[in-house]
This record gives structure tokens, C-alpha cells and sequence, in this order.
């Protein structure tokens, strides 16, 4: 499962992504995730991205992103409690159902 996680600047997800890689590892999950700035997310996004996650700081953003990934890539937003209270198996547990409803 490859994920981008993207926040303003690439910085505020490194918690959340160390969580969901910690929780990944508790459920035999592959994982490979990267935290990116919204600015560079076309410079990173390819064939073998499972999933954009955007941070809540920028789910102003979704529209723009839907049109980056050309509906080809799932993608959700991180809501503010999960984000703040840093549940990385809760937003993994719903990446994981995002991308098999989009792919069903």
C-alpha cells in the first residue's frame, strides 16, 4: 500500500505518519508512506500511489487534488479529531476502506 500524506508544507504529518506506520506493523500491513506539501503532490503522485491523504489544515484543497488525480487515485481528508489526537489506526483502518470501495 503506498500512501501520500499531504499537509501544507509536508511538515505537521510526521506524527500521523509515524502512528500509522507503527500500526501497519501491527496488522502485517506493507506500508510505504510518505508525507508531502500540497505543492508538490503532482511531482509525487504515480501509478503505484494506493491513496492521497490530505491533512485537515487543507481539506480546502480536495477539489483541487480530485483534479490532480484525474479519478484515477482514491483520496480522503483526515478529520480534525482523528488528526489532533493522532489516531493513525483509525485513519489507516479508513484509507484501507476508501480504496477497496473506489476500486469495487
Amino acid at each position: 500500500m503506498n500512501v501520500l500524506l499531504v499537509c501544507y508544507a509536508g511538515m505537521s504529518t510526521s506524527i500521523m505518519m509515524k502512528k500509522m506506520e507503527e500500526y501497519a506493523k501491527t496488522k502485517d500491513i506493507e506500508l510505504n508512506i510518505n508525507a508531502v506539501p500540497l505543492s508538490e503532490l503532482p511531482q509525487f503522485v504515480d501509478e503505484n500511489t494506493s491513496i492521497v491523504i490530505l491533512g485537515p489544515q487543507i481539506r480546502f484543497s480536495a477539489k483541487e487534488v480530485e483534479k490532480t488525480l484525474e479519478g484515477k487515485i482514491p483520496y480522503m481528508v483526515i478529520e480534525t479529531r482523528d488528526y489532533g489526537m493522532v489516531r493513525g489506526n483509525l485513519v489507516l483502518e479508513q484509507a484501507i476502506k476508501k480504496i477497496e470501495s473506489f476500486h469495487a
